[in-house]
């Protein structure tokens, strides 16, 4: 522990405080771009579940961001809401060393609740581990827009072909008017006399530069793809997920489909088993089921042909 201004902060906190002012030359994580992945990703996971029997009365949005960003969520019945799912804090332990006592702190509920699991409430978890999606989200998020971010500097990069050297200043000021006139996409830019020599000849240096060898952006957009792709292996969304040129195979896509249904189910028995809990202690009938069944990505039942240009 380290102090800010004073205050006593960790080391976590103190890094993002920090990143704002002296931020590294690669900084991807908490920019405006990697949370709109953020945002994009979640919402992916969120639709690979499908909730039916929830309350009216439950803000099901709460219920299932609390469930996968934070990993579990306690539903109790209190005086004054009736029964309803609430973020919590662990604590306690049992004989297996599995919390016991789930902690809530909601200003609108009278006092701070301590509810013993299985007695006072039930939990529902997403994973064994009691952890959340959100690291899964996170790392995908940093890759794409990384990545994003390459594609953006290689078509600035590969916009101008040209290396101006100017003989003074002056000349050079005047050139990067002309070219902000031309990016900027007017049909006619006018330059200064000046900037010619007595025999109408410019008088700047050109270097052109080979565009084709500079521009990468294609293949960035296909990583992209590939990140996007491999995301929806890892929670559950069928797709194809291979790279070859050639046709796929009935066992590569099988093999593919079992790597793409064997996380969720697991997620999805972790989410059920606690869902039965909850519906036997207060009386409800709240199921959780994946919108996509094992699918396979055939074509005719044979094998689909996957054209990446790979070599």
């Amino acid at each position: 522990m380290n102090g800010i201004n004073g205050v006593p902060a960790s080391y976590d906190y103190i890094n993002a405080y920090n990143s704002r002012f002296e931020p590294n030359t690669l900084h991807v994580q908490d920019t405006k771009l990697s949370w709109f992945f953020k945002r994009y990703l979640i919402q992916k996971i969120l639709s690979v579940f499908k909730f039916d029997g929830i309350p009216e009365t439950w803000a099901k949005d709460y219920f299932m961001y609390s469930l996968f960003v934070f990993g579990f969520v306690t539903v109790f019945e209190t005086d004054k809401f009736g029964v309803i799912p609430q973020h919590c804090t662990l604590s306690g332990r049992d004989v297996f060393y599995r919390p016991n006592i789930a902690m809530v702190a909601n200003p609108l509920i009278r006092g701070a609740q301590q509810l013993k699991i299985g007695v006072d409430c039930e939990l529902v978890k997403m994973q064994p581990d009691y952890g959340g999606c959100w690291d899964i989200v996170e790392y995908y998020a940093d890759l794409m827009a990384l990545t994003s971010e390459s594609i953006v500097a290689n078509l600035i990069n590969s916009k101008m072909a040209y290396v101006f050297g100017a003989e003074d200043k002056a000349s050079a000021e005047s050139l990067k008017k002309l070219y902000d006139q031309i990016a900027s996409g007017e049909p006619a830019a006018f330059a200064d006399k000046k900037l010619f020599n007595e025999d109408g000849t410019p008088s700047w240096v050109l270097f052109t530069q080979n565009l084709s060898q500079n521009y990468i952006g294609s293949k960035l957009l296909e990583d992209l793809a590939k990140i996007d792709s491999r995301f929806n292996t890892d929670i559950g969304i069928p797709n194809v997920n291979i790279a070859k040129a050639s046709g796929v195979t009935d066992s590569e896509v099988r093999s593919n489909n079992v790597d793409t249904q064997s996380k969720c189910k697991i997620w999805l028995e972790t989410i059920q088993n606690g869902l039965d809990k909850v519906n036997s202690m207060f009386g409800l009938n709240i199921t959780a089921t994946l919108r996509f069944e094992e699918e396979e990505v055939m074509d005719d039942g044979n094998s689909v042909s996957v054209d990446t240009d790979a070599e």
